[in-house]
């Protein structure tokens, strides 16, 4: 009976584990298929069946796959800028976010101030707000200047917005490296920035590709900070999305918001897949204490 009962929690976890990956993947690998049927297919009310058939799709096209929706959203709608520009904000966030965080976490580690305790606090507080309240303060400043709609105030923005996160982050991070690394670089002749350079860097990579992933996801899916301060020409490409279900799907072109869908979802998988052991790295090392 002993040995029947871990035999039978396996299967269970196994089990369980099948079916949540299952729920888990299976909109996502539906919309992927979708992605090359007609509209009349994907979204026919008739039978969920054309959609694996793709019946509609063979009268239309004259093949079970069509690249329809990718051409509309790509060339017609030039989906490729929003594409471009989504790299440029995340990019930029992600670089000045860990740039900042990685000196102010390191020095909020070290210090043995008690001001120390209180930006956190700051921080800490800051981060909990709503990103529409933050955001609606900066409105009136960016129309008054004339640097509404552009893409380097939207950076700022979330660049404020994720700061805490990173801060944060990083700091429990350095945390858990042992003091003795820059005291024994201090002993051997390095300043503080040099130890900090040469020594804790390369100790802390894996909690700052994981920090980096982070606030690149943050930048990458934020909608409410990029649709209230982008202009229509300077779109990311979540509130292009949104734009193509609010004004394409009237014209019966939905198809084009279904690919433009796969094509911002498929890049994450891809990242968290080739960065998933510096990821597990970089929380695991958080919690040991060296």
């Amino acid at each position: 009976m002993a040995n029947t009962r871990p035999l039978a929690l396996r299967g269970l976890t196994t089990g369980f584990l099948a079916i949540w990956l299952i729920a888990a993947l299976f909109p996502f690998a539906w919309t992927v298929w979708g992605s090359f049927k007609v509209e009349a297919d994907f979204f026919s009310r008739e039978s969920w069946w054309f959609a694996i058939e793709g019946t509609r799709t063979q009268a239309q096209t004259g093949g079970s796959f069509t690249l329809a929706g990718y051409e509309g959203a790509w060339i017609k709608n030039e989906f490729w800028k929003p594409v471009i520009n989504t790299l440029i904000v995340t990019i930029c966030v992600t670089c000045i976010s860990l740039f900042v965080g990685t000196l102010g976490g390191y020095a909020l580690a070290r210090s043995g101030q008690r001001y120390a305790f209180w930006i956190l606090i700051a921080a800490l507080v800051f981060r909990a707000m709503p990103h529409i309240t933050l955001v609606s303060g900066y409105l009136l400043p960016f129309f008054q200047l004339n640097i509404w709609g552009v893409l380097p105030t939207t950076i700022v923005v979330l660049v404020a917005i994720n700061q805490p996160f990173t801060l944060w982050m990083l700091h429990s991070f350095f945390l858990s490296i042992p003091k003795d690394l820059d005291e024994s670089a201090l002993v051997d002749g390095c300043t503080r920035f040099q130890a900090f350079r040469m020594v804790i860097m390369p100790v802390m990579w894996p909690g700052v590709v994981t920090t980096g992933l982070f606030s690149f996801l943050l930048a990458y899916n934020d909608f409410a900070v990029t649709s209230m301060l982008l202009s229509q020409d300077n779109q990311t490409m979540i509130p292009k999305i949104a734009s193509f279900l609010g004004s394409i799907q009237n014209e019966g072109n939905v198809m084009y918001a279904v690919a433009a869908v796969v094509s911002a979802t498929v890049p994450l998988f891809v990242l968290v897949l080739f960065f998933q052991r510096q990821i597990v790295s970089g929380l695991t090392a958080g919690a040991v204490k060296g």
